[in-house]
């Protein structure tokens, strides 16, 4: 079916449905859960809550189809250069296998496992070596995020009370003051820093990066510094520079994206937090997605079945943002991880044949653990004016261990999941108290989270954003916007130390932050 044929099918079976309330819906099918529900590596999507029927998402699946998603998965698991922008192979999905899987060809798995073992052998010699209390990760973005998340998913994973493993601490912001923090409680004997940055030239990591040094050279001297910093580049000549240990340092690839990077050596942070075996497991969930996306039809696929929807929502409900509600504290990173991921990559105008998009892509992402937001912009959620599509995240079992309140995470879960679809109005419901309903909600559950549940949801959830890519002709693999700020900030810098070099809408401000400046150096004074 070509393409534009296919948007039209779907446009007309969004047509169908419009108006039709999802309770409606359950009204028709009484096993409407069967038919809308599937589940793969530890996870079951349950879509019964979206405006939403057979008919419809066979339209989508069509969509898929004429879009060339097959293809287009099978050419990424192979190694070719679906990122075509940067003439690049996408391949974080080669980083997750393990031996024999040959994904990306026998050279990338061999390169990948080789890697894999020495990052594994040094974070083990880290967390039980005792040398260290503290490890801090100096990075941002794809550099931090990822890690970051994980790190606090997987708090309740460090090991048991008997043993000591180091403290893993986060620095990304330039302003300094999560690195201030950290260095004010450290002890510079008993401190390993961790510097990642594919190019070692990415401006925030290497100041926070240069700050870290100069505290430990203060203290220790210049002959520590080898011995207390590690780093995750390509960049060997600057690395050489600034005093990384040869055999601290690790690898990194121009097929793998930052935002796509934990599964590599930008996880090392993660592996020390963990544990090689736990790390392990995280790479096997994300395998076991990564079969199911490649090998399960589309109908019980659940990256491409929330890719679908995602597109339904954004494209034909004309939803703009999604809320990623997670009912476990352990998540509290994973909807800013999620920002990332489908932001950067889906955050596009142009497709890959350099026309404008004719459909909405990427929505704005956003979220908190669920059971706290309840009590802040649910309200909005329910009633306002402003509508978002909804993910509910629910694990059954406490990720803490505190069995006596699981029971009231999942009754609020399934509450909230309730007044979402079918709301509240009737004789005796004043205007301000009714509710709407028909908010459209999946929902995904998991047993309990731990290394191989949280490979997987990110697995799932990167699979989703690239099958939204395919469809609509765009590419999720560069980032041209982010580097475009990248350089004006070098170019503003310049004009900060010289405000009389800028012109037009700069040269205002700078002038006045000039004088500002001068102002309070007086006072110090």
């Amino acid at each position: 079916m070509p393409l534009d044929a296919a948007w039209a099918a779907v446009a007309a079976q969004h047509a169908r449905l419009k108006g039709v309330h999802p309770v409606t819906l359950f009204d028709r099918d009484p096993e409407r859960f069967e038919h809308c529900s599937a589940s793969a590596a530890g996870l079951l999507l349950d879509w019964s809550r979206q405006r939403i029927d057979a008919a419809a998402l066979a339209s989508l699946g069509a969509l898929a189809e004429a879009a060339g998603v097959p293809a287009r998965v099978e050419a990424m698991f192979r190694g070719d250069r679906i990122n075509r922008t940067e003439d690049r192979a996408v391949l974080h999905v080669a980083l997750r296998q393990p031996a024999g899987a040959g994904i990306g060809g026998p050279a990338i798995e061999a390169e990948v496992l080789a890697e894999r073992a020495r990052m594994l052998a040094f974070a083990e010699s880290i967390r039980t070596g005792g040398e260290f209390d503290d490890v801090v990760h100096i990075g941002i973005g794809g550099s931090d995020l990822g890690p970051a998340m994980a790190v606090q998913a997987l708090r309740h994973h460090t090991g048991g009370p008997a043993q000591r493993v180091p403290r893993v601490r986060f620095a990304a912001n330039v302003d300094g003051c999560a690195l201030s923090d950290i260095l004010a409680e450290a002890d510079p004997r008993r401190t390993l820093f961790i510097v990642v940055s594919k190019t070692f030239t990415t401006q925030e990591t290497l100041t926070n990066a240069r700050t870290a040094r100069a505290w430990l050279v203060e203290r220790l001297g210049e002959a520590a510094v080898p011995a207390h910093f590690a780093a995750v580049s390509v960049n060997a000549a600057a690395m050489d520079a600034f005093g990384i240990h040869p055999e601290r340092r690790f690898m990194m690839w121009d097929w793998v994206g930052g935002r796509y990077s934990l599964w590599s050596s930008v996880g090392v942070s993660l592996a020390i937090a963990i544990g090689a075996e736990r790390f392990e497991q995280l790479l096997a969930g994300a395998h076991a997605m990564d079969q199911h996306f490649r090998e399960a039809p589309w109908s019980r696929n659940l990256p491409v079945l929330m890719a679908l929807i995602g597109i339904w929502n954004i494209d034909c409900e004309r939803l703009p943002t999604l809320a990623v509600l997670p009912y476990d504290s352990r998540l509290a990173r994973f909807p800013a991880f999620l920002q990332q991921l489908d932001m950067e990559s889906n955050g596009k105008q142009v497709a890959l044949d350099g026309h404008p998009v004719t459909h909405g892509t990427a929505p704005v992402v956003w979220g908190e653990p669920g059971n706290d937001a309840q009590h802040s912009f649910f309200q909005m959620l329910h009633q306002g004016t402003p509508r978002a599509a909804i993910d509910i995240l629910l694990g059954l079992e406490s990720s803490c261990s505190r069995e006596d309140h699981q029971e009231l995470v999942i009754t609020n879960a399934l509450a909230q999941s309730e007044v979402f679809l079918r709301g509240r109005s009737g004789e005796g419901v004043t205007p301000h108290q009714v509710h709407e309903g028909g908010r459209p909600l999946s929902l995904l559950v998991f047993d309990r989270l731990g290394p191989a549940t949280l490979g997987a949801l990110v697995a799932l959830y990167e699979h989703k954003v690239f099958v939204q890519s395919v469809v609509w002709g765009i590419n999720a693999f560069d980032q041209f916007g982010v580097e475009l700020g990248k350089k004006i900030t070098h170019d503003v810098l310049t004009h900060l130390r010289a405000p009389d070099s800028a012109s037009g809408s700069l040269r205002a401000v700078l002038k006045y932050i000039e004088a500002r400046q001068e102002t309070r150096r007086g006072v110090r004074r």
